[in-house]
């Protein structure tokens, strides 16, 4: 079994959601992984891929892992999929979102 050392992953069903309200709170469903989270981006893995959320203020207000359901608020700016491939990996994914 492969060792994971990341406290933010966990298993999720196959579905995945996203609600917006106002452009305020964020809610999202099928979350396996966040990667990474500022005041200003969270890096999330979806059961439908990365996803890229950019804002201001932004604060992870709900976190349930058992379901891989994520809350976000703040003033959310852009949310964006991005691609990779399975060979590319993270890394190369990553690369992506900072051209």
């Amino acid at each position: 079994m492969e060792e994971n050392n990341n406290p933010l992953r966990f298993e999720t069903n196959p579905y995945h959601n996203v609600i917006m309200k106002d452009r305020k709170a964020l809610d999202v469903t099928g979350v396996k992984q966040i990667d990474s989270f500022d005041a200003s981006e969270f890096l999330i893995e979806t059961a439908q891929g990365w996803m890229v959320i950019q804002g201001k203020e932004l604060v992870l207000d709900k976190l349930d892992k058992e379901r891989g359901d994520v809350s976000i608020r703040g003033i959310i700016e852009s949310l964006s999929y991005v691609s990779s491939n399975k060979n590319g990996g993270k890394e190369s994914m990553i690369s992506k979102i900072f051209k």
